[in-house]
């Protein structure tokens, strides 16, 4: 099975899934450069177990927007009434730089005011897996990306 269709099968996954599965196709999947990252994206979390998992259900977690370097919303939820995107302001701004995450440097999104970075990998044109690592976690939370 080659790698996009690996992601798919485990994007569709309801039940959970283990985080060697999801380290071994991260391990495998190319860098991404930080302007590969510009614009607005959807997001999906895998089951895995992790605490965030019901954190992003309860923010009703849309995706990121990136609209520079400098300049990025980490929690993009539904505008006011239920219309369009707006920034959530729960866990504040975001910045985008290269960081080097399980041995390859790639395009990674570092709250400003956390010690969280989300790292992340191409699995095409349009859609990329991306890793949470935050200080003190006991495992990583897995999630992706698709472009608006």
């Amino acid at each position: 099975m080659d790698l996009q269709a690996q992601f798919e099968t485990l994007a569709a996954r309801k039940s959970k899934t283990e985080l060697a599965e999801l380290d071994a196709l991260f391990d495998a999947l190319p860098p991404v450069p930080e302007e590969f990252m510009l614009g607005e994206w959807n997001g999906g979390v895998f089951v895995t177990g992790h605490p965030g998992e019901q954190q992003l259900t309860a923010m009703r977690w849309l995706g990121k927007t990136f609209r520079g370097r400098n300049d990025v919303d980490p929690i993009v939820s539904p505008g006011e009434g239920g219309k369009g995107r707006a920034a959530n302001p729960v866990m504040g701004t975001a910045s985008l730089r290269r960081v080097e995450y399980r041995g390859v440097v790639t395009a990674t999104m570092c709250y400003d005011k956390h010690p969280v970075f989300d790292h992340f990998r191409a699995v095409n044109e349009r859609t990329v897996l991306g890793v949470m690592d935050r200080k003190g976690d006991s495992m990583p939370l897995y999630f992706y990306l698709r472009r608006a």
